[in-house]
């Protein structure tokens, strides 16, 4: 297995700017996740990574070695797509083979090493099952199995349906837990970053804008986009005279971080003049009804000043 390391890393299509200046490191063995909205340039870059798409410039290492001079295949970098990207025509052992018969390994080594995979992920009864008679999920496992030096997965579960979603968050966490390899993902869904991620790289409008646990991101947004991206429902924004002390700065505080005089385990949908609708999280229940007037007090502990823009980010 291998860490990764970026550095002074953008892309671009002639004068169309996708990825800024990226600098991040990523340790041997860590779940890292790409989380932003669609087009932002998070499938782009695990591209450049797996040696798919052509760097503009930096340097990317992979372990020790400089990785960008590398082939596609000599970077031992698995990239798992939306659609899988199996061999149709292929068995399961064949398609989880076939890397190893291109490296002309003997057949027993390939035989062990597929028994192995298809053990791990509870597909053993089905190697010799085409990718079309398997379920999306079990397609799914068989796709993340593979031991790559770096396993890249552009949103691996969009194709599930929901039932499946939570089941697959889990058996990911459990095979990263037992290959201890290094796997990046992106996500546009804040639930399955917050779930997987050792920590989450948030990328908008070409920059990495921040990089932490997904707690710290969480209770630390850096800007506005993201105190906004992360948490459902997502966090209020404070402007104009209710927002004084901030000086020309939005105030962004959580739901569960207001405290309401009356109240208790209860959801408030509050309109403030000024600021438009909050969003208030309280512990037990509480009597207010449409139309009555409350008084709000952010915990002053768990209020954050956003910036409009976000800045680069490097880790």
């Amino acid at each position: 297995m291998a860490g990764l390391a970026l550095e002074n890393m953008p892309k671009s299509y002639g004068q169309v700017v996708v990825l800024h200046v990226i600098n991040l490191s990523i340790a041997d063995g860590e779940l890292i996740v790409f989380v932003g909205p669609s087009g932002r340039g998070k499938s782009t870059l695990l591209r450049m990574f797996a040696g798919l798409e052509e760097m503009t410039c930096g340097e990317l290492e992979i372990g020790e070695v400089r990785g960008d001079a590398l082939s596609p295949k000599q970077r031992h970098i698995a990239m798992v797509f939306q659609s899988y990207a199996f061999y149709p025509q292929m068995t399961v052992a064949d398609n989880l083979g076939f890397s190893l018969c291109l490296l002309r390994k003997f057949k027993a080594e390939i035989a062990a090493k597929v028994k192995e995979a298809t053990d791990a992920v509870q597909l053993g009864p089905y190697p010799d099952r085409k990718p079309d008679q398997l379920s999306g999920g079990q397609r799914q496992r068989i796709a993340i199995v593979r031991k790559p030096k770096v396993a890249l997965l552009d949103e691996p579960l969009s194709n599930l349906n929901a039932a499946l979603h939570s089941e697959t968050r889990v058996e990911i966490s459990n095979l990263h837990q037992r290959m201890q390899s290094t796997m990046i993902y992106t996500f546009h869904d804040q639930v399955e970053a917050m779930t997987l991620a050792d920590r989450i790289v948030v990328l908008n409008r070409g920059y990495g804008e921040q990089i932490g646990s997904p707690m710290d991101v969480y209770n630390n947004p850096a800007s506005e986009f993201f105190a906004g991206f992360i948490g459902s429902p997502k966090m209020n924004f404070i402007t104009g005279p209710h927002a004084v002390a901030a000086g020309a700065a939005t105030l962004a505080v959580r739901l569960e971080h207001f405290i309401v005089r009356q109240g208790h385990d209860t959801v408030l949908y509050v309109n403030v003049d000024g600021t438009g609708a909050l969003t208030v999280n309280l512990t037990g229940q509480c009597g207010q009804k449409v139309g009555d007037i409350v008084s709000l007090k952010p915990d002053p502990q768990c209020v954050h000043r956003c910036n409009h823009e976000g800045r680069p980010m490097a880790a």
